[in-house]
């Protein structure tokens, strides 16, 4: 009974964590990654896969175990025939009842039912490992998608900043121009540039709300479901990079896909030795049991069954000796499968080792990057501040007050880009060495 009641108190857990997550006023990374390990359809597939290779796995050790089937028939003959009981020759109209019992049992087949075992183990192993693949797919798909969200929003508000500038300095020109102080061209500047600006406001909201999308969709979230996430971040510091050699050494050991390919490799070695084994005998294990009713006998139904049960064991031996080249091609073809597979993993292998150095390649320079955009955008906002001043006297047009805007837009966008960047691949590299990603 308490095991009963701590069952249904897990299941209610893990039913009110998704509602309470679903119901959050703003998502964090982390919510978004633990949502996603358990509701992304594509982790999912991955785990009815894994389920399919287990069922096969359990199908394949069963096969050690004899079969039974039962059988059951009723005939009328008339005329010349053999009794289908007594094995008789009679010229008579015969109603006939059958029953019987049939086992057999393989005792010896090359070894090739425990080498399938083996191999299906295999294949339940390496699914596992295709889910934490799909699991870790679309945790760096949240990842960059999370990211990217926030250089967008920081979009918007660059954008919301700037249009609300403008707007002020539009109204200065207004009064200015009406009151003869600059020429008409210094207002019209003014007004096309909030234009502008609320242009590059809508465009920057909609980038920031496909990003939002991009993230529902990954999260397999409801179109009407509200979704907001959290906007503010450590200040994630990094003071030197991991050797790439080192992270590269770790992922080797603990990457799925690493993993799976090592593997594959052991699947298809498996293949080999089932090959092998059609080279074999087999030897076959086999009894029945049965009796019948004839008409042609002068005792009850029952009277008969007892008189003409029959039991039979047998042992069939099958000697391969040559079945077209079947086996040797088998064979060949298991051995071509097995290069194959060594090539695969080499191939994984590279692709994680590109992945890694471009990851840290990337965080390199990311980080160089930022520290010059902090520079860049320190002085761009002195000179836009410079330039308010300057406006704020009339001693600066507004083409030109728009002038300086824009180069501090430019350095603050390209700063918050190398800022998200850094952290992306930092994150990243954290993560082949199976270090929590968080921010």
């Amino acid at each position: 009974m308490n095991t009963v009641k701590l069952i249904i108190a897990l299941l209610f857990s893990v039913l009110t964590f998704g509602q309470d997550v679903a119901k959050k006023e703003k998502w964090t990374l982390e919510d978004c990654i633990q949502y996603a390990k358990e509701k992304n359809i594509t982790i999912q597939s991955a785990a009815l896969d894994q389920n399919s290779a287990e069922v096969n796995y359990s199908q394949s050790k069963s096969s050690r175990w004899p079969n039974l089937t039962g059988s059951a028939s009723q005939s009328l003959s008339n005329g010349n025939t053999i009794d289908p009981i007594t094995s008789d020759y009679v010229a008579q109209q015969i109603h006939s009842t059958s029953l019987g019992l049939n086992t057999s049992v393989t005792l010896f087949q090359g070894n090739q039912v425990n080498n399938q075992i083996k191999q299906n183990k295999f294949q339940v192993d390496q699914n596992s490992m295709y889910v934490k693949e799909a699991e870790n797919n679309v945790v760096l798909s949240i990842v960059e998608a999370y990211m990217q969200a926030l250089y967008s929003n920081d979009g918007v508000t660059i954008a919301l900043k700037n249009l609300e500038s403008s707007q002020k300095q539009m109204d200065v020109a207004k009064a200015r121009f009406e009151a003869g102080s600059v020429a008409k061209k210094d207002y019209t500047d003014a007004v096309s540039q909030v234009a502008t600006n609320k242009y590059s406001l809508i465009a920057a909201q909609n980038t920031y709300d496909l990003q939002l999308l991009t993230l529902k969709q990954l999260l397999e979230l409801e179109p009407e479901d509200a979704f907001e996430i959290e906007t503010t971040i450590n200040n994630l510091v990094v003071n030197e990079l991991p050797d790439k050699i080192e992270v590269y050494t770790n992922a080797l050991a603990q990457m799925p896909e690493i993993q799976a390919s090592k593997l594959g490799i052991a699947i298809s070695e498996k293949d080999l030795d089932i090959a092998k084994g059609t080279f074999l005998p087999t030897l076959t294990l086999s009894g029945s049991l049965g009796s019948g009713y004839t008409s042609t006998q002068n005792l009850g139904f029952a009277d008969q069954l007892d008189l003409n049960f029959n039991q039979r064991v047998g042992l069939s031996l099958s000697i391969p000796i040559f079945n077209r080249n079947q086996s040797k091609s088998q064979v060949q073809n298991a051995k071509i499968s097995i290069e194959k597979s060594k090539i695969e993993y080499r191939t994984v292998q590279k692709e994680l080792y590109k992945k890694i150095e471009t990851a840290w390649q990337n965080a390199k320079a990311s980080l160089e990057q930022t520290e010059q955009a902090i520079a860049a955008k320190e002085a761009a906002q002195e000179s836009y501040t410079l330039a308010q001043k300057k406006y704020e006297l009339n001693a600066l047009s507004t083409s030109d007050l728009v002038v300086a805007q824009n180069t501090l837009t430019n350095a603050e966008q390209n700063y918050f880009q190398a800022k998200y960047l850094s952290i992306l691949y930092t994150q990243l590299l954290q993560f082949y060495q199976s270090n929590e990603i968080k921010l």
